[in-house]
């Protein structure tokens, strides 16, 4: 293929799909449209100042990505999680959360080592301090910054689709304060095995911490 110096690419400019789709998505992680929730694509379409098209385009994908659905008679709505559901997404998380911290693990640096230790102290802190709230945001940063250490976007991609059901399903069956505490008792082991470069060991912290919490959210459902 001829490398033609005139064709420069292009700088990345969201369309107002993208901008839409990425509001909704964040009001969805966020609880602000929480499990069940109507939503009403007029209503969307005004309140972002935008036409329907933008609007029925991200509401196609959040629908291919199972967080709305759409049923004849009844409208668009926020997708339900149940524990059955929760069942799969953390079989799924046994093999990729596995997968994921082993990886890291052979690609650690000091920067990904820094980016845990910050995200683990603003959990600290938040517990500390009472703020819950703030902690699946966190939680889901500490395996957002393991994924991408991997280099495999197809990883981050799953991880970040796993972790939504999950942030979903504890807007209803809320994670308490002593099970955050042993979350982060067992990122400390999962970073410790990283920092030391051991593959084997990142990988089976990791997959103890997703049997700790199966046990916690699921199990015990």
């Amino acid at each position: 293929m001829v490398e033609k110096a005139w064709a420069e690419r292009l700088p990345a400019v969201k369309s107002k799909a993208d901008l839409v789709y990425d509001s909704i998505r964040s009001a969805i992680a966020e609880g602000h449209l929480r499990p069940g929730a109507k939503v009403n694509m007029d209503e969307l379409a005004r309140d972002f100042g935008v036409s329907k098209i933008p609007v029925r385009e991200a509401v196609k994908r959040l629908e291919s990505e199972g967080l709305l659905v759409s049923r004849v008679h009844a409208g668009v709505a926020v997708a339900e999680v149940d524990v059955n559901e929760m069942r799969g997404v953390f079989l799924a998380r046994d093999a990729i959360d596995g997968l994921v911290a082993g990886l890291a693990a052979e690609k650690v640096d000091d920067a990904l080592i820094a980016e845990l230790e910050g995200i683990q102290q603003a959990m600290r802190k938040a517990l500390d301090e009472g703020a819950i709230g703030r902690l699946p945001q966190l939680n889901t940063a500490f395996h957002r910054s393991l994924a991408t250490a991997t280099g495999y976007r197809i990883l981050a991609e799953l991880t970040e689709q796993l972790l939504m059901t999950i942030r979903r399903y504890r807007l209803v069956a809320p994670v308490d304060p002593m099970n955050w505490r042993s979350v982060v008792a067992e990122h400390d082991t999962i970073v410790s095995a990283v920092r030391a470069g051991d593959s084997a060991a990142a990988a089976e912290a990791a997959r103890a911490h997703t049997a700790a919490q199966t046990r916690h959210e699921v199990d015990d459902n």
